[in-house]
């Protein structure tokens, strides 16, 4: 393993660099398929670089998944090259970031609301809640589910933690202000928060990898989708 000394003769940056095109390459090809020459074809650096600073592709994954959606210049860690993570870290890493992250405290209170007083400022912070959650954690959203499919046990987690924990919420909450009659009936409340969530995840995350993207400003894409679920929700005609 490269000591603290060593590691300091490596670029700054070259880590960083590492993490952003592993990213790019997972999101594009998956985890089985991406190899780590991929990756450093990306960064125009030989194969044997990459294992300088990870010793597996196992250690490039949880290193990405660990760094999905930083705002900021990721730091050389001070022992290189980063180990392979111990079985089931990464998951652990997955199941943090749910639970620290990925609650929506709007939809939960509204769950616990005996009174309603106005089910439609009470939508728009649902429906808002949910994007920026989703948009905060975009990367880390595209790429479990693009990597997903080749880790049976992150698959679990994500969507049985993770999307089926949300719909659940919802479903719950359509239910609840349909009985009350604040919303108006639908064919199936399930479906219909499965309708709401995709919405929200195809503006909030998916429309970033769009193979033909729209431009557009964010803020007016999520107003627009705001806007959309909640005349949706409560159609009463």
């Amino acid at each position: 393993m490269y000591s603290v000394a060593m590691a300091r003769t490596i670029p700054k940056d070259r880590f960083h660099d590492l993490i952003e095109a592993a990213t790019g390459v997972f999101l594009e090809q998956g985890y089985r398929r991406t190899q780590m020459a991929d990756v450093a074809a990306r960064m125009g650096v030989a194969k044997g670089t990459v294992y300088l600073y990870v010793e597996s592709k196992e250690a490039l994954f949880d290193a990405v998944l660990r760094h999905a959606d930083h705002t900021e210049q990721i730091d050389l860690p001070a022992a290189l090259p980063v180990p392979t993570p111990a079985p089931g870290a990464t998951l652990d890493e997955v199941r943090k970031r749910l639970a620290e992250e990925g609650q929506l405290p709007f939809l939960t209170a509204a769950l616990g609301r005996r009174r309603v007083v106005d089910v439609r400022a009470e939508v728009e912070d649902i429906v808002r809640e949910l994007y920026s959650v989703l948009a905060r954690h975009r990367v880390a959203i595209e790429l479990l589910d693009r990597c997903s499919p080749d880790h049976p046990e992150l698959a679990a987690l994500w969507y049985g933690g993770g999307r089926e924990g949300a719909l659940g919420l919802l479903r719950h909450y359509l239910e609840d202000r349909i009985r009350r009659r604040r919303l108006a009936p639908v064919a199936d409340p399930a479906i219909t928060a499965r309708i709401v969530l995709e919405t929200v995840v195809v503006w909030a995350v998916h429309r970033h990898w769009d193979p033909s993207p729209q431009v557009m400003d964010e803020a007016i894409a999520e107003r627009a989708v705001v806007d959309f679920v909640v005349r949706a929700l409560l159609d009463t005609d």
